[in-house]
């Protein structure tokens, strides 16, 4: 094994550091979800942590690390004996993004189980990081289901695997590392509030940090059984430092004072569930320990909210992340000081009713009063009525027209929940919750013979292959000889996330401030939809002269959503040229996974006036998508009381559907599903 980066020689990153040496003291904190850009340290610093937890004590030949002072009864290789057992290392064990099921949570031989009565459990990696550390790099990238199963273990402390009967329970407690890039993706909320802490990290813009960061790293990759050698001082005191903070942590006293500011403060940010508060209060706990006290302070509970609150306080993936200080700092002021006014003079209730004389509000818990954007995102201007009455859309007239001609971005409005758009037909792809497909989890469909190992038994389907061979395998009594050729797979049907490509008009057509202002908040509303449909998304604009990929397809509809809101408009209307340039997106993307399905979603008033013979131009790039098959919506953007109809024309080239920005509102009586699916059939 290669020696690893020393934890104490990590420059800088004090917050994540923080957060790894609180789980390493205290578990039951709920592991840390490690946030930031690429290149700052994340994997470097969870594999250093391993090297400082003290060792475990475990069972001789126990696949599932039981501690033999106090053994799990329930134990698939118990029961055992109590004996003085072997110390090892804790373990690092890694989750690799492309695991399956089965290498997680360990897999039941369920052709053994029929064929021959055997019960035989082969553990997953749950079992392997048991009383160790389970790493999860590029957590946000892992299936949801897995992400499920991984949470539940870790917030229950065991690991079940039920297939046809057949139940295995096992142990898991582990100290849960998930790092990610939020470009690459967010963690759905559910799953957000299952991490303990979250930290946010990213290289630092010191020079003086920076050339020593660089130094250090070029020390160590020349040689490091040297470089670990300088650092090992530390190192033991650091481990020791752990070690002192384990034996304290039951000492320590959190007092009822300090419990009434974690709960002030948990409804001050109007954090959902309670999770929140217990989170906080054993951060707090840890907090104490680790600095060698036996009692937690203001300060404690301050600083465990800055790391267990930030993402929970998220409702969508264009809220920003992090915590207001200074309403935190009014929130333990209030419950500190209501407190003190709990215990100040006599026990005789305030006639007037005990309000405070700078307003905080007496009551609730400390609760103080709600600050501007906390609980939702401030309602975005609709930027209408601006334009003077005769300036026509897109002119030099018109208001926020730069020099160049060229529209200063607008505010979008807010949005609204949307119609589902969904591809026809059955695909293959990646987990999600758009378009049907084959998929391992679902509704179940029908049976095949397995190809390779088999995962999910279609037991009637194996009890009808097996019954018609009875009296040809002697069968006697009343069991059922079955053999291997008699088993069936299930298959079933669930749903995929698609690649959602965006192409929007930002010509001098849709410069109208309404417009152009209703157009970026129906796209709002369909990224905040492909969020939570597990998509990918990917954005073109095009106007003047070409065409753009302002953002290549990715999993962070954030991003998106940040390009959105700095769109400029302004020009002529190149269409031919934006359904041309979302052609080679989609050519590169299947190359890349070809089973992903892509939707097109295409929002213009369907105007084509850029380069020559533009109308044609654009009815060929469209007949091309359709050529291909790929499934299309346009959104026609197109207002007034007179209307050309050129949106419904493109649509009909493209081989989908078109709809108005009304109608793709969801409360609308506009049967959209029906209507791009049966456009897609057609096509």
């Amino acid at each position: 094994m290669s020696t690893p980066y020393p934890f104490t020689a990590i420059v800088g990153q004090d917050d994540l550091r923080l957060g790894l040496l609180l789980n390493a003291v205290s578990p039951a904190v709920g592991g840390v979800l490690v946030r930031g850009e690429k290149g700052t340290a994340k994997s470097t610093a969870v594999r250093a942590l391993a090297a400082l937890v003290p060792e475990v004590a475990v069972v001789s030949g126990c696949r599932f690390s039981c501690d033999p002072a106090a053994p799990d009864p329930a134990c698939p290789d118990g029961p055992h004996d109590g004996g003085p057992g072997v110390s090892r290392a804790a373990r690092t064990v890694e989750l690799p993004v492309g695991a399956s099921e089965d290498r997680l949570v360990g897999a039941l031989d369920i052709e053994r189980a029929l064929a021959e009565g055997v019960k035989a459990f082969e553990p997953g990696l749950l079992a392997d990081a048991h009383r160790g550390i389970l790493y999860v790099d590029e957590v946000n990238l892992l299936h949801d289901h897995l992400v499920d199963l991984l949470l539940d273990a870790a917030a229950m402390g065991a690991s079940y695997v039920e297939r046809e009967g057949v139940s295995v329970r096992h142990a898991a407690r582990f100290l849960l590392v998930g790092t990610m890039n939020p470009e690459e993706g967010e963690l759905r909320p559910q799953l957000l509030d299952r991490f303990g802490l979250t930290v946010e990290v990213a290289a630092s813009r010191d020079t003086d940090e920076r050339v020593e960061v660089v130094r250090r790293r070029l020390a160590y990759d020349d040689d490091p059984e040297g470089f670990a050698a300088r650092w090992a001082e530390e190192e033991t005191a650091l481990r020791e430092r752990i070690a002192a903070a384990r034996a304290l942590l039951p000492r320590v006293v959190l007092g009822d004072g300090v419990l009434r500011q974690i709960a002030a403060t948990c409804a001050a940010f109007e954090v959902d569930g309670m999770r929140a508060d217990i989170v906080m209060a054993r951060t707090a706990t840890a907090l104490a320990a680790w600095a060698g006290r036996e009692e937690v302070t203001a300060d404690d509970v301050r600083r465990a909210a800055l790391l267990a609150l930030p993402h929970r306080r998220r409702r969508n993936p264009f809220d920003a992340p992090g915590l207001d200080e200074d309403r935190l700092d009014r929130a333990l002021d209030e419950a500190s000081g209501d407190q003190e006014d709990d215990n100040d003079g006599d026990d005789r209730p305030d006639p007037d009713g005990g309000g405070n004389d700078d307003g905080g509000g007496g009551g609730g818990g400390g609760v103080p009063p709600q600050a501007d954007g906390d609980r939702t995102p401030p309602r975005a201007e609709a930027d209408g009525g601006d334009t003077p009455s005769g300036a026509p859309e897109g002119s030099p007239d018109a208001p926020g027209r730069s020099a160049g001609g060229e529209q200063r971005p607008v505010a979008s409005a807010e949005p609204f929940r949307t119609k589902t758009l969904s591809v026809p037909g059955l695909g293959d792809g990646a987990a999600g919750r758009r378009s049907r497909a084959r998929t391992e989890h679902g509704r179940t469909t029908g049976a095949r013979r397995p190809h390779g190992a088999l995962t999910k038994l279609h037991l009637a389907a194996t009890v009808r292959a097996a019954a018609p061979h009875q009296r040809s395998r002697g069968r006697s009594g009343r069991g059922l000889v079955v053999r291997r050729d008699d088993l069936r797979q299930a298959t079933r049907e669930g749903r995929e996330g698609n690649l959602v490509l965006f192409v929007v008009d930002a010509s001098g057509s849709m410069a109208a401030r309404q417009r152009m202002s209703a157009v970026k908040g129906a796209v709002l509303s369909l990224l905040l939809d492909a969020y939570q449909r597990r998509d990918k998304v990917g954005l073109v604009t095009f106007r003047g002269r070409d065409a753009e990929v302002a953002l290549p397809p990715t999993s962070s509809v954030d991003a998106a959503a940040s390009r959105l809101r700095s769109l400029p408009t302004g020009g002529r209307t190149p269409l031919a040229a934006g359904l041309l340039k979302a052609h080679d997106v989609l050519r590169v993307e299947r190359l890349r996974d070809p089973s992903r399905r892509a939707l097109l979603v295409v929002v213009t008033d369907g105007r084509a006036t850029g380069g020559p013979e533009p109308v044609a131009l654009a009815g060929r790039a469209g007949r091309l998508h359709r050529s291909e098959g790929t499934a299309s919506v346009v959104v026609d953007c197109e207002s007034g009381y007179v209307r050309l109809g050129l949106a419904a024309e493109l649509a009909r080239e493209l081989g989908g559907a078109a709809v108005t920005l009304d109608e793709l509102r969801a409360d609308s009586i506009a049967g959209l599903v029906k209507d791009v699916t049966a456009a897609g059939r057609a096509a």
